[in-house]
């Protein structure tokens, strides 16, 4: 059997009555005749699937084709190309229902073609070399590792689409517990607090988190949620992007050569259809495509008896006595997990942290409290006191751009964290004369 007449039979079967009179009925109007392989194409189609998946059209096509009667059925080939009629079947988080394209286009506000457009099935930007054909405007920086980032921002229209698909869908999807990033609630401290005052701290980092996570990965999360197979294909597509390949070869070759390995693996991500760094969908759909990866750690981490947690790329674990002489067992297992969930550890961001040293996570000092280090809370104490001394300009000396806000908002860090120093940190802010 072709696939074509595969597709059009399921198609038609889902557009009819799910019986075996009714499937013979609708592939017999299909086929413009009766051949002897339809009924008992038919019977076999109805063992597969007692109920009707009109949410997956296409895995029904490549059921039906594998079918024995399907064997039978030779050159045969159908008058028409019928559209699957397709259905939410499940919606377990009670998301805004799209049971077809036209749903989806709608919701969006948006024509097919622009829908098609946007969505970029064919993956036809791989291969656009001119910006305006493009959904992204790339750029790049170094990392403070060296390392060169490559950064995916969406074109206004389509920023605007991701927008109302966080909003209304990404965002009403629950990561696992121990994401603390990017989710109503999580923050830098519900990272950082699980691990105060413990014995051993570990720090590690997943490797180019968002260009890690497939477009596969990303129709799953929308087959999760409910969506037709159509529709899931249309979502994915629209939060995921390939990287144009004159776009690449604009990237410059980090200067540090024991990091070209990890740059030739973010170009071969980056080729591939994936989550853009700087698409206001990518961190919500990044923590539920490690949904996985939390449920094994955290499982990995508690029969160990100690801690997990994640924010975005950073993984953190900790114990108490006993594990400082079996950390080792602990990262390989961890690494075993990670590489499992089709990601992979960064190993020059590996920490083993005991508590008769520095602890730290995400900027925070965990040996008691999480708390900013004292060293920046004094450095900030010293510019103010030089700032009312001899003038705000004579602090600026990196000439950063609105520096009295600037300087504002790493205050408003520390209080987050230490009321009592942020408040006296302020207390000083407000005592300069910007003016000067």
């Amino acid at each position: 059997m072709s696939p074509d007449l595969a597709r059009a039979l399921a198609a038609a079967f889902l557009g009819g009555e799910w019986t075996e009179p009714g499937l013979v009925a609708s592939g017999a109007g299909l086929l413009g005749r009766r051949p002897a392989w339809l009924r008992p194409l038919a019977r076999q189609t109805l063992a597969l699937y007692p109920r009707p998946p009109l949410d997956r059209p296409r895995e029904l096509a490549t059921n039906v084709a594998s079918r024995p009667a399907a064997a039978r059925a030779g050159a045969a080939a159908p008058l028409a190309q019928p559209v699957a009629q397709t259905r939410m079947v499940a919606n377990r988080w009670r998301l805004p229902e799209l049971d077809t394209l036209a749903d989806l286009a709608g919701f969006l506000g948006l024509t097919a073609t622009e829908l098609d457009w946007f969505s970029d099935p064919r993956r036809l930007a791989r291969d656009a070399s001119a910006v305006p054909l493009q959904h992204y405007r790339i750029s790049h920086r170094p990392a403070p590792s060296g390392a060169i980032r490559v950064l995916e921002a969406p074109k206004p229209r389509l920023k605007a689409l991701q927008r109302r698909l966080l909003r209304e869908l990404a965002g009403r999807i629950p990561p696992h517990d121990a994401a603390r990033g990017f989710r109503p609630g999580g923050s830098v401290r519900s990272y950082a607090a699980p691990h105060a005052g413990r014995s051993v701290v570990l720090r590690l980092d997943l490797e180019a988190f968002f260009a890690s996570v497939t477009v596969s990965r990303v129709y799953g999360i929308w087959r999760s949620a409910g969506y037709p197979e159509p529709v899931a294909h249309a979502l994915a597509g629209l939060v995921t992007t390939v990287l144009p390949r004159a776009a690449w070869r604009s990237v410059p070759r980090p200067a540090d050569d024991s990091l070209l390995d990890a740059h030739w693996r973010l170009g071969r991500r980056l080729a591939a259809p994936h989550l853009p760094q700087g698409a206001p969908t990518s961190p919500a759909m990044a923590n539920l495509a490690a949904f996985g990866l939390d449920v094994r750690l955290t499982a990995l981490a508690r029969s160990w008896g100690g801690r997990y947690t994640r924010y975005a790329d950073d993984l953190a674990f900790s114990g108490e006595r006993g594990w400082g002489t079996g950390t080792s067992r602990l990262l390989d297992a961890v690494e075993v997990v990670v590489r499992d969930e089709g990601f992979r550890l960064n190993p020059r961001k590996t920490g083993v942290m005991p508590r008769a040293g520095r602890q730290r996570l995400a900027g925070l000092v965990v040996n008691d409290a999480p708390r900013v280090a004292r060293e920046e809370v004094d450095l900030l104490r010293a510019i103010l006191h030089n700032c009312a001394r001899f003038g705000p300009s004579t602090q600026n000396r990196a000439g950063v751009v609105a520096f009295e806000d600037h300087l504002r908002g790493r205050i408003v860090w520390v209080a987050q964290h230490d009321p009592v120093r942020g408040a006296r940190l302020l207390e000083a802010h407000r005592a300069v004369d910007w003016s000067r």
